[in-house]
């Protein structure tokens, strides 16, 4: 027992001091490069990124802007999470054809389906550009000023970069201003979708289970990339062909063990790894406790109503899972600070900063730092606060509000010439479109009266009776005729002339009272940075996410939650049938998946003991953004697909604590058995790679 504690002792210390962050793949030689060999991978820097050869880099797409994808085929199939493709599964979803509920998988490439819209965009190249883009900003510029500098040395920049026509670029900002990289991309538009598990399989446990493990989701869906003639992008066309990628992964069939080197490759979307220890305490105190409650109330009544009749769960499906999402996520942040003690390490870690200012004589120069930004953020919170709630209510949560928050935009286009209003009104169909396409009156009215009390004591629900838009005729007859009668007709609208107030005070006051005092923050926080790096050297520093291509490395692991529990890191088929609730729409289990679990019918997927894997955990650092990342091992191959994170490691965004962040993904091997053994869609295994690497 003394030898296995001191094994556990050895692996609790390899994975504090070896893992974390989120890297530019196009500077993994050195440091990092030797820090995954040392996890356990074969792969060279090159294998993982490399501008003159096929690597890695050349399988992950970025998923319509918000989600990760890799290429599993030569003939362009995408592999991505459940939930990323969520939204595409439902806009073809009908009660004649509810894919939602049943699944789809296409038969052959004429049944593949188009999306419009939907883009998957690979990264051609990356380049450190910050030399070019900071050249002439100066210490004594404005923040203004200085943004002005740098948005015209990148455009600049971008115009004189070399590249096919049919190619992009973009210069996005790092370390909070102090670095700066191009990046040359490709986006495809055509893009297809081949097959999806039903919801009872890819979102098994739902909202239960979210951020929680043991999982047992089978989150994944399939698309296709297709191309023109010339392997180029271009948009829909019955004439396009599967794309041909530079690389695609091989899939593993060897599965993976505690201790195994994984690599999660992708494009994370927002973490602050360095906020100073007065901002995570508003985060988690005061603007976390705030959208947690208004969400909450959104959902009970959101919630209710999908149980009462499946044309309403199908309508908010996928608006009840994005509400959900980040509701589950901000209380799981906060656990997670508050176990960590993640508020008091920051503070040890700036009484080590100010100390080390005193060392190098550099008080003159940062020592302001830290006592502004504690007064700042004390004058911050309030407004952050009214916008976030603001946000919540007006744009993200009550659909008649959010109509009424763009309708304003609408009538202040009025003001301008009658081809900018038109190009307004054109836009503001097409989202009144979308939106009454899956909109309930009885349910937005009563997220209306649940969530308004939080924000106002004027809640006034008659506006439901008498507005023009909770009906797709009468809302689109608003927006006929002249720029003049739209906007008379648009003022006694009822739900316009409640809303209208609130949402010019927010223009009005709010909102530049929030962009001023964020604006001062920002630029003490990327002198913050800069001073970090300059007198605290030593350290390792990663750049926080912001939607670029990114490698995480760590090993598969359990964790310990709490005191005298310890979770394994792989669960199985097993746990979906102890979990199985008849009927439930969060643990209902198909039956052709009942039956192959009780014959034990698992082919080829199983592992050595006989077992169906479902998912596993990683230390890896992830967030949103790497929801469909490749889970790649030692040797590139395909092992798994990052869908999740545990709950009390989602403040990794803030705060990365390798005891007990980690990460959540589908095994491959349940993906495959799903495909070939519950949908017999046997075309598609034929068309993957499959490999054994441990063999």
């Amino acid at each position: 027992m003394k030898l296995f504690k001191i094994l556990l002792l050895f692996l609790t210390l390899q994975v504090s001091a070896q893992q974390g962050g989120m890297w530019i793949p196009s500077l993994l030689q050195g440091m990092n490069e030797a820090d995954m060999q040392s996890l356990g991978s074969k792969l060279s820097a090159k294998d993982i990124y490399d501008v003159n050869h096929s690597s890695l880099k050349d399988a992950i797409g970025h998923f319509n802007g918000g989600c990760t994808s890799e290429v599993i085929s030569k003939q362009g199939l995408l592999l991505t999470n459940h939930h990323c493709g969520y939204s595409q599964i439902q806009s073809h979803s009908s009660l004649e054809n509810d894919y939602l509920k049943d699944g789809f998988w296409a038969k052959s490439f004429d049944e593949e389906l188009p999306n419009n819209g939907l883009y998957v965009e690979f990264i051609v190249r990356i380049e450190d550009v910050t030399a070019q883009v900071l050249e002439g900003v100066t210490k004594d510029m404005t923040p203004r000023e200085k943004q002005a500098k740098t948005d015209g040395n990148s455009n600049r920049i971008q115009a004189a970069t070399k590249k096919e026509e049919w190619q992009n670029t973009k210069i996005k900002s790092f370390f909070k201003g102090n670095q700066y990289f191009l990046f040359v991309t490709e986006r495809f538009n055509d893009i297809r979708l081949v097959g999806a598990p039903p919801t009872s399989i890819g979102k098994f446990g739902s909202d239960t289970d979210n951020w929680v493990w043991p999982r047992h989701t089978g989150d994944f869906s399939i698309f296709r990339i297709y191309a023109d003639k010339n392997n180029r992008p271009a948009a829909y066309s019955k004439d396009n062909k599967p794309y041909k990628p530079k690389h695609f992964l091989p899939v593993s069939l060897d599965g993976i063990s505690e201790g195994d080197f994984t690599l999660v490759f992708g494009f994370p979307g927002t973490t602050e790894e360095y906020l100073p220890a007065v901002a995570i305490q508003e985060i988690t105190e005061q603007l976390n406790p705030s959208n947690i409650a208004i969400r909450e109330a959104a959902l009970k009544v959101i919630d209710a109503k999908m149980k009462t009749s499946d044309e309403i769960r199908i309508q908010y499906a996928s608006k009840q899972a994005r509400i959900a999402n980040y509701w589950k996520k901000w209380i799981g942040e906060n656990t997670g600070i508050k176990k960590s003690n993640a508020i008091a390490k920051k503070k040890a870690e700036e009484v080590t900063f100010t100390e080390a200012l005193k060392a190098k004589n550099l008080e003159a120069e940062y020592g302001h730092i830290l006592p502004e930004l504690e007064t700042q953020y004390a004058a911050f919170a309030p407004v952050d606060i009214k916008r976030n709630n603001f946000v919540e209510i007006f744009v993200r949560t009550n659909e008649l509000m959010s109509m009424m928050f763009r309708l304003t935009q609408l009538e202040a286009a009025a003001t301008k010439d009658e081809a900018t209003f038109n190009k307004a009104k054109e836009a503001m169909q097409g989202r009144i479109k979308s939106t009454l396409k899956n909109f309930n009156t009885e349910v937005d009215q009563g997220v209306f009266e649940a969530i308004m009390p939080f924000y106002t004591k004027n809640v006034d629900t008659s506006i439901y009776n008498s507005t023009a838009f909770t009906n797709l005729d009468s809302a689109l007859a608003v927006l006929e005729g002249t720029p003049t009668e739209v906007i008379e007709k648009l003022n006694t609208d009822a739900a316009y002339v409640y809303a209208k107030p609130f949402i010019e005070d927010f223009y009005t006051n709010i909102e530049p009272d929030f962009q001023d005092k964020n604006s001062a923050i920002n630029a003490l926080e990327t002198e913050y940075m800069k001073a970090l790096m300059e007198v605290v050297p030593n350290e390792r520093y990663y750049p926080d996410a912001n939607s670029t291509l990114r490698v995480t490395y760590g090993q598969v692991r359990g964790y310990e939650p709490r005191d005298a529990v310890y979770y394994n890191p792989v669960s199985y088929l097993d746990g979906v049938m102890e979990k199985y609730v008849p009927d439930d729409y969060e643990f209902d289990v198909p039956q052709k998946l009942q039956d192959l679990y009780t014959t034990k019918d698992y082919g080829r997927y199983a592992d050595k003991n006989g077992k169906l894997p479902v998912c596993f955990l990683g230390t890896n650092h992830t967030t949103g953004g790497n929801s469909g990342s490749p889970a790649i091992d030692a040797e590139g191959n395909l092992v798994g697909l990052n869908f999740d994170r545990v709950w009390e490691g989602t403040m990794s965004d803030m705060n990365y604590d390798p005891e007990i962040c980690r990460n959540i993904m589908v095994d491959v091997r349940y993906v495959l058995f799903i495909i070939d053994k519950y949908a017999g869609a046997e075309r598609l295994i034929k068309e993957m790679k499959l490999v054994h690497p441990k063999k």
